[in-house]
């Protein structure tokens, strides 16, 4: 029997991966910081991804003056239509006293944060935690390769990025001057909604040949490995539903399994609240007002459901509310469940939901339900 998963369902579509903003920042600076350290830049350049990928990249440009290195690289986002296909994305590292650390910097076409509710500090360029961890993590192989010390200033550009980020939602979250430098794997997965619909439905198809009572849907890698270790569920178990919560639920409802966990991040599980099944941003937004009411129904004051509406992000809106002592990332998933359960129409599917943050750390839980327990008091209402 062939294996599921995320891996099975990717392999599944046919389509072609690529790679990251990130990915190609971290190969780009592993190329200029060798060339500061040796005079040579690699070419190509090979890298290590957080999932064991080893993958090389051509450099694209590479100068090399005075006390600076500069590489870049252009992204190739496979068979995913990303708006920074083709971006050259460039690296610019300097040398810095020693015990500096490492130090990021915004280059033209790269954002920086101006707003809170993201995981980086106001003021921060726009470059996200794992792609600056892997950066430094290949920073300090190349020193320890080379004699360096490992504390450099990274600049990352991206050309004409400023003018790609105005097909993105950036201006509306506050990163403004450019893109935002991403990746959790360093891996693009493709986008299609035909073939990724097919490939979900491959993967309860291979579950339930397994023998499997318990699946989760899960939208990233992120839900993915917390629903694992909550459950210890094996890979076939999980679905990578990405945005397709519809599809999953449907599919299971002609297809049903004894128990269906949906693990997803807080932001997108709080549209499958709110009763949106396409859970893509330029498909569905994260809203605001909504959650201002089921903060109400929790015991919020007006005052907290006001700043909930103003809040910049779904995660910006639940700290305020965990800082309150009010449990909207629970009420979030038991409501998702109900969404759930009502796409069930009555199979007989038990329904539980999670919702994590962008770390994986579990910010809301429902109970596990099933056919006949649906209770949805109305949002609002009296």
């Amino acid at each position: 029997m062939s294996s599921g998963g995320r891996a099975a369902q990717l392999k599944h579509t046919g389509l072609r991966p690529g790679w990251t903003t990130g990915a190609c920042a971290t190969a780009a600076t592993t190329a200029a910081y060798t060339a500061l350290l040796t005079g040579d830049f690699p070419d190509p350049v090979t890298i290590t991804l957080p999932r064991g990928h080893t993958p090389s990249f051509a450099l694209a440009a590479e100068s090399l003056t005075g006390g600076a290195a500069m590489a870049g690289v252009v992204k190739d986002a496979g068979d995913d239509p990303d708006v920074t296909h083709g971006a050259l994305v460039r690296s610019t590292v300097r040398l810095l006293p020693p015990g500096s650390g490492v130090v990021f910097r915004a280059g033209e076409g790269v954002g920086t944060v101006t707003l809170p509710g993201l995981p980086l500090e106001v003021g921060e360029p726009a470059i996200n935690p794992v792609p600056r961890r892997m950066m430094r993590d290949h920073v300090a192989e190349v020193a320890t390769a080379h004699g360096g010390t490992g504390d450099v200033e990274i600049t990352i550009s991206v050309d004409h990025g400023a003018e790609i980020a105005r097909s993105t939602w950036n201006p509306r979250i506050g990163i403004l001057g450019g893109l935002s430098i991403l990746g959790t794997t360093g891996v693009v997965v493709p986008y299609s909604c035909s073939a990724w619909i097919d490939s979900i439905r491959r993967g309860v198809d291979v579950a339930r040949a397994g023998g499997l009572t318990h699946v989760a849907g899960c939208t990233g890698s992120t839900s993915e490995r917390t629903v694992a270790s909550l459950y210890d569920l094996p890979e076939i178990a999980l679905l990578d539903m990405g945005d397709f919560a519809g599809a999953v639920l449907k599919y299971v409802r002609r297809h049903p399994v004894d128990r269906l966990t949906v693990c997803g991040g807080f932001a997108k599980l709080s549209k499958l609240a709110a009763g949106h099944l396409d859970l893509h941003s330029a498909r569905s937004q994260v809203d605001k007002g909504f959650l201002a009411d089921l903060a109400r129904t929790g015991g919020a004051s007006e005052a907290l459901a006001e700043e909930v509406t103003a809040a910049n992000t779904g995660l910006a809106a639940l700290r305020l509310c965990e800082a309150a002592g009010v449990p909207l990332g629970d009420l979030v998933a038991a409501r998702a469940r109900d969404e759930a359960l009502s796409v069930l129409r009555g199979a007989p599917v038990a329904v539980d939901v999670v919702c994590v943050d962008r770390a994986g750390v579990v910010v809301g839980r429902s109970e596990v339900a099933g056919p006949g327990a649906l209770r949805r008091p109305e949002v609002g209402g009296p």
